[in-house]
């Protein structure tokens, strides 16, 4: 017991070791590489960066014959630094468990790679370190290939003003675009009347989003085909299953690490920015102006008249 206490809390190197299978295998390892990130889920890690530490050993399959100095016939110490940038910048995340699953899959892309441990730590939550420590293996990203084998799908966006929500159209416009059997993912933007004004930006945006937010469980109300749905994963779910979406846009914005470039008070270039973010065929506008700038195709049709 006091052997596998202390191999919990060894490098992950040793760990390597101690779970080896049968056969000679390469180690090489990342000590104590320190990154300044924003991260968490608590509202206090929101808004600025902490301390995190990653150790990383990955297995590789011993080279055959002379390595001969020549740097391309290894895996580069930069393919794992690369590794844990890549997923840093693609989104913000809560969850160190997320962070280290993205990165231990990343690095087992690489062709001589076979295992990969992966600890990430925080340093600045506490006294000692909080982390979390993974072991993933060239089989385990096959099975998680095989699971995500599917193309994600293209849906399309649609961005009601509050006129169209409020429309005698609505159910109509709903069965028409159901109708073409494409994921159908809706938008909203700020409803009616005053809101709170803080003076405060940070706080100022959240209570906008939320605004939108609640205008979608106004449209929700108006049909009940319509789901809102605040994370990727539920949306994909549901793009998946022919559910149609209601987008709460909360979550998504301020999970990103590029977001918006435009206040989210302006909800029709948001939506455009979602509907980037999704890859979507295109975006629909129904009873208000387009976005000046999109970077995709959008299509702009006025109250009273067909969708499609």
């Amino acid at each position: 017991m006091s052997s596998e206490i202390r191999l919990a809390f060894a490098h992950p190197s040793e760990r390597a070791i101690a779970t080896a299978q049968d056969g000679p295998v390469d180690r090489i390892s990342l000590r104590d590489h320190i990154v300044n990130v924003e991260i968490g889920a608590f509202q206090a890690e929101r808004g600025t960066t902490q301390r995190i530490c990653f150790n990383v050993v990955v297995e590789v399959q011993p080279i055959v014959g002379h390595i001969d100095d020549d740097v391309d016939r290894i895996l580069s110490y930069d393919r794992v630094t690369e590794a844990i940038a890549a997923e840093l910048g693609a989104e913000r995340l809560n969850l160190l468990e997320t962070l280290a699953e993205r990165i231990a899959e990343r690095i087992l892309q690489e062709p001589q790679a076979l295992r990969a441990f992966v600890r990430i730590e925080k340093l600045d939550r506490g006294p000692g370190a909080l982390g979390v420590e993974i072991v993933r293996s060239r089989s385990d990203l096959d099975v998680a290939a095989h699971d995500s084998s599917q193309e994600r799908p293209h849906p399309r966006v649609v961005y009601l003003s509050n006129a169209a929500i409020a429309s005698e159209h609505l159910a109509a416009w709903l069965d028409q675009l159901e109708a073409e059997r494409v994921p159908l993912i809706l938008c909203v933007g700020l409803p009616d009347g005053p809101r709170p004004v803080t003076g405060h930006a940070m706080t100022q945006r959240r209570i906008d989003l939320l605004a939108i937010e609640q205008n979608g469980w106004v449209l929700a109300a108006r049909d009940g085909r319509c789901k809102v749905v605040a994370t990727r994963t539920e949306l994909d779910w549901a793009m998946k299953n022919g559910q149609v979406c209601i987008w709460a846009p909360s979550k998504i914005v301020l999970d990103a690490v590029a977001g918006p470039e435009t206040p989210v008070t302006d909800t029709a270039a948001l939506s455009a920015w979602f509907a980037d973010e999704m890859d979507a065929r295109e975006l629909l506008v129904i009873g208000a102006e387009a976005p000046a700038s999109a970077n995709v195709s959008v299509r702009n049709t006025p109250i009273g008249e067909s969708v499609l």
